[in-house]
């Protein structure tokens, strides 16, 4: 008989294995479960070294994987929070305040505003100039798809009605006198990238070196005191796979972690050929590469996501990053390479563009198992919906992102005949669709438990402003877009995403049932202990 070097007992175990869905107790030896049953049967597996951790009539379940999650860049301790920031008044109040804290700082860094926020959803450099006392300010959007800079920020990066491409996005000029206005676009394609990166690294405190490290550092930390035993990072250039090697020798490397590799279409040729390297070098159950991030369209808030038919409160469309014949071609090269699309996706059109493109790879090369993710999936025609299950392609979506507190520019944008099918989660579920949830940090909160709370109300944290209940979900089916999902979107789903003997033992404990408490204490639940291969990364005191 096995020992058990720690076993959990009087817990309400939800195992996501369907042959045993709900058990009492768990058994771990070395870094693998080794039974899952009732109280008795586990407890005659203890010994006289076996650590006991007692559930006390709590949730026991698979460790959260994370299925997007921007560790790397994280949040800048450093950098105003202008989230939940309700008026530009609000945001020039936090500006000023954080001026007064640190009065010796030469570039205000800031994060997190909302479009809804600025009046009429663009930010101009006038309206921040006179708080900014002389300062460039540098101020990320909350989906870190959108810079805005005052007119001294401007003027360091030289931007100019003849020069409106920076090196991290394009500068909106204004249509009367053709000055730069002070947004910038295009960040999340054109920022995070490896050139615009160390162009940021000489500028901006925030993109030093030593600053990346401690924010990844950071996240990691949180990350595993969130229950997250695996996380995805979706967006990373090769160079940023030696962070990820630093923090695993520092023993900061908590969760798993697979890095998705970012492949702009200014790429050059060899750049799929260096990827398929790095994805056969880094291969192990603690750090993986190999998903290639791609982007089809940007952002529905800033009306540059790419719809199927006019936006409700402008004219156009959006635009596509590849046209469709170029991005079918690339997703049958990746699949040549034995590589994962990670498409990022918010527009109807974008959406129907990614399926396309995996459809003419099925044509190309027959069935097969590729999981290609759709990351999103914000606008959804309904044409599309079965598509997914058809195609085999993953929806790799972040529930959070649909709370009321956070759509109202996104909502009047698409408008209303276009709302049935945002963030169609129950939609896609019914239909068959594999599920993949994330958070998107630090787009929106890390804490997982506030996004099973979203998918199972759309309301916001006070419970209200609750919107297209059709696609809301019932517990079990979130909690297992959390775990088993996201372990079956990523290929993980042999050794991880259940509970069940020969599984490693990633296993969270809750400070409640959440079977049994009301969906307003959700968010407030939180993770007693964290185990990853059967260490105890985290534990409440």
């Amino acid at each position: 008989m096995v020992r058990a070097d720690l076993i959990i007992t009087d817990g309400r175990v939800c195992t996501m294995d369907p042959g045993t869905p709900r058990a009492e107790a768990v058994a771990i030896a070395g870094d693998k479960i080794v039974a899952v049953g009732g109280n008795d049967e586990i407890g005659e597996l203890a010994g006289p070294g076996t650590e006991q951790i007692c559930a006390d009539r709590h949730t026991v379940m698979p460790g959260i994987i994370d299925a997007h999650n921007h560790v790397r860049l994280g949040s800048n301790p450093e950098a105003v929070s202008l989230a939940g920031a309700a008026s530009l008044e609000e945001i020039r109040t936090r500006i000023a305040a954080h001026l007064r804290a640190h009065p010796a700082i030469d570039w205000i860094e800031g994060e997190g505003w909302n479009y809804a926020a600025v009046p009429g959803g663009r930010p101009t450099a006038s309206m921040i100039d006179e708080v900014c006392e002389g300062r460039p300010a540098w101020l990320f959007s909350y989906d870190v798809h959108t810079i805005w800079l005052n007119t001294e920020a401007i003027r360091r990066w030289a931007v100019s009605p003849s020069q409106p491409e920076v090196p991290f996005g394009t500068a909106e000029l204004d249509p009367v006198t053709r000055e730069p206005t002070g947004w910038i676009r295009d960040f999340a394609t054109k920022g995070i990238h490896p050139r615009a990166e160390a162009t940021l690294a000489g500028v901006l405190p925030g993109y030093h070196p030593h600053a990346q490290y401690r924010q990844l550092v950071s996240s990691l930390r949180a990350a595993a005191g969130f229950g997250i035993t695996t996380v995805v990072e979706p967006q990373n250039g090769l160079d940023d796979l030696a962070l990820f090697d630093r923090a695993r020798e520092e023993g900061e490397l908590r969760s798993r972690l697979i890095a998705a590799i970012f492949h702009p279409p200014d790429s050059p040729a060899d750049l799929l050929t260096d990827i398929a390297a790095a994805a056969a070098a880094y291969s192990d159950d603690r750090l993986r590469a190999g998903p290639v991030k791609l982007y089809i369209d940007d952002v529905i808030e800033p009306h540059t996501a790419a719809m199927l038919a006019p936006y409700a409160n402008a004219p156009g469309t959006g635009s596509l990053y590849w046209s469709p014949e170029e991005f079918a071609q690339l997703i049958i090269r990746l699949e040549e390479l034995g590589l994962q699309a990670f498409v990022h996706a918010t527009g109807d059109r974008g959406i129907r563009t990614v399926l396309d493109g995996v459809e003419a790879a099925r044509s190309a090369h027959g069935p097969r198992d590729a999981r290609h993710q759709i990351v999103h999936v914000e606008c959804l025609d309904p044409a599309d919906i079965p598509r997914f299950r058809e195609l085999g392609v993953i929806a790799c979506m972040q529930p959070r992102h649909c709370a009321p507190d956070l759509v109202a520019e996104w909502r009047a944008n698409v408008g209303p005949a276009r709302e049935r099918y945002a963030w169609a989660m129950r939609s896609l579920a019914d239909a068959g669709a594999a599920l993949a949830f994330s958070s998107d940090w630090n787009v929106a909160e890390m804490n997982p438990m506030i996004g099973i709370y979203t998918a199972l109300t759309r309301a916001d944290l006070d419970g209200a402003g609750g919107w297209s209940a059709e696609q809301t979900l019932d517990l079990d089916t979130t909690l297992r877009a959390y775990t088993y999902g996201g372990a079956y979107a990523n290929f993980a789903e042999g050794n991880r995403g259940a509970l069940r003997a020969g599984m490693l033992a990633d296993v969270i404990v809750l400070s409640d049932d959440l079977h049994q408490i009301p969906e307003l204490r959700l968010p407030g639940t939180t993770v007693t202990h964290t185990i990853v291969g059967g260490e105890i990364v985290h534990r409440d005191e």
